[in-house]
């Protein structure tokens, strides 16, 4: 063992300036020194506990996922029970050491099914929020195959790769929400020996993105800059999310579950909830549906959202950490206005959101479309310091506005 020097190696100071020195083969550390490079390492490598950590991403473990996603979007449990156990089984494989006699797990990309405004979005939006990694919006009905009018599937990455300022590390550990997907299903369920520009071969064209292979990305994307250089972005890890309203699919699950066959014992001892056949749904049903059997196999993970019903819209209104109007009251305090909304309001607006079948998402156009004449008008009047809106107000606002006019005219 190496004499001992009374100095710390790191810091310099002598013994009696620390409270301990501790002995190594070429030197000595101080307690000081000791703790700090313990920290360093904790916060490198995280604790026993976060093993399965990658690095730059916030992982909890499922329960705490769950939690999270609660403070953001009413309802819709089994949708986020599903959400918390993919994404965190995803992020622990892609930590995974993979060795010659280890087991290679297989990544698990998500499919949500549920009507407009149901929260698939903000669902994987808010996942990506607090897992701290790159997120992208993808609109499938943009896409086309290679060569086509439209943007190539690769543009998709693009989103991502910007998301990450060109970090290609943090984009291959990243979250990819691919909208509409239901739009690009074939059009009947026979595989088709011409190119379908707008349906089957841009599933096709996708297949490569969702199984894992290395993609070169046009940095600027699509077509317009062919002198770019590209870059290479591999899809292993990347996590996609798909998403789609598929309008019509309960009568394939009601086909198949038999429920339009009139008579006793039709359906077997299964009771059948008809007024939310989405539960109900299966891959057989996405493949029937017009997604091709890769893109199904590639999506295992699949889960529906359910219907909004009058009070689910109502919390949204005002519970979650963003709430609607907790929006609204913070615009207008930003001007020293306080503003109250009445239950009643509340109440009408739902209405009016069920009206239109808009669902969660239509909200804020029907409260913009009430609060836009005081924005307009208050913040200008130095003598403005609250504002009471009540049914009769809300009610007024909105016809003026238009907004009722144009839905009914639908």
């Amino acid at each position: 063992m190496a004499k001992k020097s009374g100095v710390c190696a790191f810091c310099g100071r002598k013994a009696s300036e620390v409270r301990l020195l501790i002995q190594g083969i070429d030197g000595e550390i101080c307690d000081s020194c000791a703790e700090q490079a313990h920290l360093i390492v904790k916060e490198q490598f995280g604790d026993g506990r976060k093993e399965y950590t990658p690095s730059g991403v916030t992982l909890k473990k499922p329960a705490e996922i769950k939690k999270f996603l609660d403070q953001y979007v009413i309802g819709q449990d089994d949708a986020k029970r599903t959400l918390a156990v993919a994404v965190y089984n995803h992020y622990k494989r892609i930590s995974q050491k993979v060795e010659s006699d280890e087991v290679e797990i297989e990544k698990s990309n998500i499919i949500l099914v549920g009507e407009t405004g149901t929260g698939k979005t903000l669902l994987a939006r808010t996942i990506a929020k607090m897992l701290n990694v790159p997120f992208a919006i993808a609109d499938a009905t943009v896409l086309t195959e290679a060569g086509y009018v439209g943007e190539d599937v690769e543009n998709i990455l693009v989103k991502l790769l910007q998301a990450a300022d060109y970090d290609v590390a943090a984009t291959e550990r990243g979250i990819v929400f691919i909208d509409e997907i239901d739009k690009i299903a074939r059009k009947s369920d026979n595989p088709s020996i011409t190119r379908d520009v707008s349906g089957e071969g841009v599933q096709q064209a996708m297949l490569k993105l969702l199984e894992g292979s290395v993609v070169n990305v046009p940095p600027q994307g699509g077509r317009k800059h062919p002198e770019q250089k590209m870059i290479a972005v591999n899809t292993k890890d990347i996590l996609f999310i798909a998403g789609g309203a598929f309008d019509g699919i309960e009568r394939l699950i009601a086909a198949r579950k038999r429920t339009n066959v009139i008579g006793y014992g039709s359906g077997g001892n299964e009771a059948i909830d008809k007024d939310n056949m989405l539960q109900y749904l299966s891959p057989a049903d996405l493949k029937k549906y017009g997604l091709i059997p890769e893109i199904v196999g590639r999506l295992p993970v699949i889960t529906h959202l359910n219907p909004l019903d009058e009070e689910a819209l109502k919390r949204i209104l005002v519970e979650p950490k963003n709430a609607l109007v907790k929006q609204f009251q913070k615009l207008f305090a930003m001007d020293k206005i306080n503003l109250i909304i009445k239950d009643e309001v509340l109440d009408f607006v739902v209405e009016k959101a069920i009206e239109f079948k808009v669902g969660a998402r239509g909200l804020r156009s029907i409260m913009e479309a009430i609060l836009n004449d005081a924005m307009f008008e208050m913040p200008s009047d130095i003598n403005a310091t609250q504002l009471i809106v009540d049914r009769a107000y809300a009610e007024e606002k909105l016809e003026k506005s238009g907004l009722q006019k144009l839905h009914v005219g639908d």
